[in-house]
């Protein structure tokens, strides 16, 4: 079998599946406790439009590792500030806030603290030895007070505006496509302060510092809720054109008329035509992706990407500045991450802060481009779609495994105990035995790089 052919078969099996899960209704155990395909194509499209979403997180990756090596483990982070785009950006204006001196305080709170950063920097290049240090010191210290002196009041201000329905400071208003590119925006905008400092440093190192730095920008969004009310989360974040509400679908003239005509349920219709519209956008997004990635990979840039990849001193020695290229790449796969973390609120309709963990959106991430194939474009979206797919359905799929294998023990055997609350675990197994398979047998992939 040609090499193409076995990537079609590849995706085909991948449709399968999903075909599956739309039309095929297999439920086992009491009563069909246990569901291996559900038989709805709702169900299939749910599962569809994340494995869109997570497509484009693993290309924003495989950007950064499949293209310049760089082993980024704060993917989480970047998705999470993306995510904040659509709160800020089209949620609805709050009167209060912008009629009030809160506004102007949190503006004037942080233009001092970004100058009191550039002051620190500027010290910091300009002076030498100890002049350094003690200036360094004196104007972070200084700073941080006379910043937290402007800012407080007006944080205080903002939470105290109706803190059960706002408690922040609401969004602009604008249409929520918009906030798809300022969702990357804002994570290229992260990228590049943490690349100014982290990407000097070895792989290893590398990876710890966007660890913890992914860690942080989570923490702040879970504790400043000012910004997204923090753990109390933002709920009824809109729609992007022109997906409707299925309530409002369902109460128009023209759908009554046409589910009408056509026989079919106007709830179970609204629902499919509504993931439908948002496959649509996360579709037309992936696909633009992948056709200027494509373009960049087979252009000289990329070629040159991939020989400061494959060996960075001879690089240098050719005159390419390996630093300049490895902030570029950081930035425009933390974008591309970015992109998806406010597509995923949109379709949420909701930003929970707490959902954000580096289980799910960085090491399965990590594991939908090592499955499909590092450096690798298609290779990465098969990826996204195999363990996406996985990682919705091994939960199920456990529980229905080990009902059927406890069904012939007695009850009140501590085995059968012990193997129906092991069920839990299966996903995280699942995972890490997809992980050691691939690395044992195709350690480059199931579409490798060319």
């Amino acid at each position: 079998m040609s090499l193409n052919m076995r990537n079609i078969a590849l995706f085909a099996i991948i449709a399968v599946f999903f075909l599956l899960e739309a039309v095929v209704e297999w439920k086992i155990g009491p009563s069909g406790t246990y569901t291996i395909f559900a038989g709805t194509w709702n169900s299939s499209l749910v599962i569809l439009n994340l494995c869109l979403i997570s497509a484009i997180m693993a290309l924003g990756v495989n950007i950064q590792w499949g293209y310049a090596g760089l082993f980024n483990t704060g993917i989480v982070g970047f998705v999470a500030i993306g995510g904040l785009a659509p709160v800020l950006v089209s949620s609805p204006v709050v009167p209060e806030i912008w009629t009030g001196p809160g506004l102007y305080r949190l503006i004037a709170g942080l233009a001092l603290g970004v100058g009191v950063v550039a002051a620190a920097a500027y010290a910091y290049q300009k002076t030498r030895g100890q002049t350094r240090t003690l200036s360094v010191l004196a104007i972070a210290i200084g700073g941080f007070f006379l910043y937290r002196a402007v800012l407080d009041p007006a944080v205080v201000f903002i939470e105290a505006n109706n803190p059960a329905a706002f408690g922040n400071i609401g969004g602009l208003g604008l249409p929520a496509l918009i906030s798809w590119p300022v969702g990357g925006l804002f994570a290229a905008g992260a990228a590049w302060v943490i690349g100014k400092t982290a990407l000097g440093l070895r792989s290893d190192y590398l990876a710890i510092a966007t660890l913890g730095i992914g860690e942080i920008i989570v923490a702040i969004l879970k504790n400043e809720d000012w910004l997204d009310r923090g753990v109390k989360n933002v709920i009824n974040v809109p729609r992007p054109w022109p997906v409707p509400d299925e309530i409002k679908l369902q109460g128009s003239t023209w759908f009554q008329e046409w589910v009408a005509n056509m026989g079919w349920s106007p709830v179970t219709t609204s629902t499919i035509l509504v993931k439908l519209l948002y496959g649509s956008l996360f579709l037309t997004v992936l696909a633009l992706i992948v056709v200027a990635s494509e373009l960049a990979l087979k252009s000289p840039w990329g070629r040159m990407m991939r020989a400061i990849r494959d060996n960075e001193t001879a690089a240098r020695a050719m005159g390419k500045d390996v630093t300049r290229r490895h902030l570029q790449i950081f930035i425009l796969g933390s974008a591309i991450c970015g992109i998806a973390g406010a597509m995923l609120v949109t379709l949420d309709g909701q930003l929970t802060p707490g959902s954000y963990t580096p289980l799910r959106f960085t090491f399965t991430i990590w594991l939908m481009v090592i499955v499909g194939g590092s450096g690798n474009n298609w290779g990465a979206i098969l990826g996204a779609f195999l363990i996406w797919f996985l990682w919705i359905k091994v939960d199920p799929w456990g529980n229905a495994l080990m009902y059927t294998i406890t069904a012939g023990m007695p009850e009140g055997s501590e085995l059968k105990h012990y193997l129906i609350d092991s069920a839990a675990q299966m996903r995280t197994i699942t995972m890490g035995l997809i992980l050691l398979l691939v690395l044992r047998f195709a350690p480059k992939g199931l579409i490798p790089e060319k």
